[in-house]
């Protein structure tokens, strides 16, 4: 089952609140808003995506939590990015310093993009529309991204200012300067 992507410009225009609203009202429901005001309905993953997605979601949370200069979040996160758009990457990273310094309602979406952002891709997930998804994270700031590709055994690096670097059957990522220290173990998440 692939996602249901609902036009609802120019009939209905959302505000930040509505669709935090019809977020917490729909809680079973996967939702992301993109900037043109699409609503976005993701199907749940099937078992081996869910459980790929875990590992790296707790790894990344692993080592934060040694690291201890941010925060980890896992796909239930919601993002507002400056362009507009509503984003709940599969796992992210946010400097503490940057929260702190935003100061956000901690019951409500971060009015931000994180520093880095990894997209798992799932059996029913279009390369392409990850791809897109991946550029609006880096022209929206994002420093550092994955978008882990199992189906082709490949990954491809998002960085800020760069062009794309895709690795075939790579064995580990490194966080390089945005997570430094960080290196995914591949081997159960990639295979």
């Amino acid at each position: 089952m692939t996602a249901l992507i609902l036009n609802l410009h120019p009939t209905i225009e959302l505000t930040d609140e509505q669709f935090f609203q019809i977020c917490q009202n729909n809680r079973d429901l996967r939702l992301e808003r993109t900037a043109e005001g699409e609503l976005i309905i993701m199907p749940p993953t099937g078992w081996e995506s869910g459980n790929r997605n875990s590992k790296l979601t707790a790894r990344l949370e692993f080592w934060a939590d040694a690291d201890g200069t941010g925060l980890t979040f896992d796909s239930s996160t919601g993002f507002k990015l400056p362009n507009g758009a509503n984003r709940s990457p599969d796992a992210s990273w946010v400097n503490r310093e940057r929260l702190i310094a935003l100061n956000p309602d901690p019951a409500k979406f971060l009015p931000m993009a994180p520093d880095f952002v990894a997209e798992l891709r799932s059996a029913t997930d279009s390369l392409e529309t990850l791809r897109r998804k991946m550029q609006e994270y880096i022209a929206n700031g994002v420093r550092l991204g994955w978008l882990i590709d199992p189906q082709n055994q490949q990954v491809e690096i998002y960085r800020l200012g760069r062009e794309v670097e895709v690795l075939q059957s790579p064995t580990s990522l490194s966080g390089e300067d945005v997570l430094p220290g960080f290196v995914l173990d591949l081997a159960q998440i990639l295979n």
